[in-house]
């Protein structure tokens, strides 16, 4: 049974993904490697993350009028993901993602936005009942920023708190209007630099950034540093270990660890078990190939956490 109600406004694409003994440097081919394609996008993997964690999710993007529409349509109702509020623009590709993984779970991805870039506010406007009534609202920043904003700005007018996953980096810096509409933002060490100023290699540092970015208005701050684990700051910062697991590919563990988070705050757990729950579900990611092939069940993130 669902516990929380999530709305999640964001990205999805297909995934093509070769995984290979090492990847190429600039101009170089390598040969040899594994191919397939999978369902993806940072948003739709979040809303599945999130649905398999236990929450009611509404997916709120835009996909093409091509079969990998169709096919990516079809799989988030498969996963139990409501669409009542995804549009199809017919006369456009859906997203694409060109992803290459090492034998070391390393990744490089390269992403054509193709109807993702054409979520307009109006969609996101269509949405505004159903995020009005949802525990949280989780928004990325694979969509075209103007969208971001709008989603934003109507689920803080709706009072309904806004998980940002500043993923990818914005080009630009977000206005601190917006920031401080966000209840809890996440970054790993890449974005926090860039979002903050200040370099991220460790704890000491991270610690920094996160206060630089809650001086900005974020409410809460969470830094995902790999094998490090998460730091997460609300009035105090702790440091969450990561669990130790023998990776095979990193691709959606991050996706993994937001979508965990979202839903235990959705049912009122604090942040910083939100984020040991969050954390166990990212380590599983880790061990599988594929994006939301690799998100876990919520009964396999409580039992690592037994473990």
């Amino acid at each position: 049974m669902a516990r929380g109600a999530i709305v999640v406004v964001g990205s999805c694409n297909m995934d093509m993904v070769i995984v290979s003994e090492r990847l190429p440097s600039p101009g170089e081919t390598v040969l040899g490697g594994e191919f397939q394609t999978s369902p993806g996008g940072k948003g739709a993997n979040q809303a599945v993350a999130a649905a398999r964690a236990g929450s009611a999710v509404d997916f709120v993007g835009c996909l093409g009028g091509d079969m990998f529409g169709n096919e990516l349509i079809a799989n988030l109702r498969k996963e139990r993901v409501s669409v009542d509020f995804t549009t199809r623009e017919r006369k456009m590709p859906t997203g694409v993602a060109l992803i290459m993984v090492d034998g070391h779970g390393e990744n490089m991805i390269s992403v054509s936005p193709g109807a993702n870039a054409a979520l307009s506010s109006a969609s996101i406007e269509r949405a505004r009942m159903r995020t009005r009534d949802a525990d949280y609202c989780l928004i990325q920043m694979e969509i075209d920023p103007e969208a971001v904003f709008y989603a934003m700005n109507m689920a803080w007018r709706e009072n309904t708190p806004v998980m940002l996953n500043a993923a990818p980096a914005p080009d630009q810096p977000l206005p601190e209007k917006l920031i401080r509409q966000v209840e809890v933002l996440v970054v790993n060490k890449m974005e926090a630099a860039a979002l903050s100023g200040n370099g991220v290699e460790d704890e000491a540092s991270a610690h920094e950034a996160a206060r630089s970015l809650q001086q900005m208005g974020a409410s809460n701050v969470v830094i995902t540093m790999g094998a490090e684990g998460a730091l997460v700051c609300g009035d105090e910062c702790v440091l969450v270990p990561a669990r130790q697991v023998e990776v095979v590919d990193a691709v959606g563990a991050g996706d993994a660890f937001c979508g965990a988070l979202v839903t235990l705050l959705a049912e009122g757990e604090s942040l910083v078990e939100a984020a040991r729950f969050a954390a166990a579900g990212a380590a599983l990611a880790c061990t599988k190939i594929g994006a939301q092939a690799s998100l876990p069940a919520r009964t396999d993130i409580e039992s690592l956490l037994r473990t």
